[in-house]
């Protein structure tokens, strides 16, 4: 959900060019006990990382998707084919997993549907929300906040077909009843995972990507605010890795999944950028004031940023003790960073013409000389 200040809500290593020494090698610390991995919608941005690393620690490992996507795997993979929108999960039938993590769900009744397929079948199951779920943002708080109540008539009947222009309103709400539909399916053995904004190789939202790519492009950048805000955020590896590790702890309960393990402002995320990609770049600060009296939204025309007061105080500071005492670790910003761009920098040349988020140069240059002559004035 992108949100405003009003309410806030990889493929395989071998097909990201450039990626395959940026990955960081995966250890055994410790022996682990075999698992039997089944997870829904195991091929989109969190899928991939989450097999790989599921794979190196020598647990058997279950897609389950609606079609079948060419992943040069290390390792055997198990695939699947239904269809959750129609309700078809006919070829889970028979079948059990030690773990059913669930990557892609919005919609309660897809919640709901995987419960009935998989009763009895499963010790545990994961469900992947999203920080957007909580009803409030305005000041730090921990995972027993109150969540959004969804005000429509029966969430059990949304589609993705609904959401539209009200995909704002609608996201958090249906994450919040799907959060309930899962403790309601598999009692005892749910657990939670609410991410902030995921980062990283792979996302093609670029609504962290457009920070590397901008300053690798140099020149005068616009910075939001005064670099004081706090900013959260995790990469999409560290996310997957810890999820698999939740598995082979049995963990169970709600998590607020994002990062880093300590408080970061804007202008040290920059900075981290900047130092990662090599940048040649000056930052001018710009204030909210005057981003508010331009009609620059927070979030989409400049990505990872929210105003650290008023409504959208907490938005970046939640509380994550409890993930952190649960084992969530966290790469350098700086690898993040450096491995994004590369991965950018591997699409094909229509991809890389336009960010899907972010200032396009013309407005970034516009908004710089409207602030200078102002500050001149």
């Amino acid at each position: 959900m992108a949100p405003t200040r009003r309410s806030v809500v990889a493929s395989a290593a071998l097909a990201f060019a450039g990626l395959a020494t940026a990955w960081p090698a995966v250890a055994k610390e410790t022996p682990v006990k075999k698992l039997r991995i089944l997870i829904l919608g195991g091929t989109g941005f969190i899928g991939p990382p989450q097999v790989r690393y599921a794979l190196s620690r020598g647990h058997e490992v279950t897609l389950f998707n609606r079609g079948r996507q060419h992943m040069d795997w290390p390792g055997h993979v198990e695939e699947l084919l239904g269809d959750r929108n129609t309700g078809d999960l006919s070829a889970l039938a028979g079948r059990e997993w030690d773990v059913c993590i669930d990557n892609p769900t919005t919609l309660p009744f897809w919640v709901r549907d995987a419960g009935r397929a998989l009763a009895g079948k499963v010790g545990q199951y994961i469900f992947v929300s999203t920080i957007s779920v909580y009803a409030a943002n305005d000041k730090p708080a921990d995972e027993t906040a109150t969540v959004a109540a969804y005000k429509g008539q029966d969430p059990m009947a949304e589609t993705m077909q609904t959401f539209g222009a009200n995909v704002g309103a609608l996201y958090g709400p249906l994450k919040a009843v799907s959060e309930q539909e899962a403790e309601r399916q598999f009692p005892r053995m749910a657990t939670i995972v609410r991410p902030g904004l995921i980062v990283g190789p792979g996302d093609e939202t670029d609504r962290f990507t457009y920070w590397p790519v901008r300053l690798a492009r140099g020149g005068e950048v616009l910075a939001p605010g005064d670099g004081t805000d706090p900013v959260q955020f995790i990469d999409a590896r560290d996310l997957s890795e810890w999820i698999i590790r939740l598995a082979e702890q049995r963990a169970f309960g709600v998590f607020n999944a994002t990062g880093p393990a300590h408080p970061l402002e804007m202008r040290a995320m920059l900075a981290g950028i900047g130092r990662a990609v090599h940048a040649d770049a000056r930052l001018t600060w710009v204030t909210t004031a005057f981003l508010d009296a331009h009609k620059v939204s927070a979030w989409s025309d400049l990505p990872v940023w929210v105003p650290g007061q008023g409504d959208t105080a907490g938005f970046h500071r939640r509380d994550i003790s409890r993930a952190l005492a649960a084992g969530l670790a966290f790469r350098p910003q700086e690898a993040s960073a450096a491995d994004t761009l590369g991965w950018f920098k591997s699409q094909p040349a229509e991809r890389q013409a336009k960010l899907r988020a972010g200032l396009a140069p013309d407005r970034e240059a516009a908004l710089l000389a409207d602030w200078k002559a102002q500050a001149a004035a």
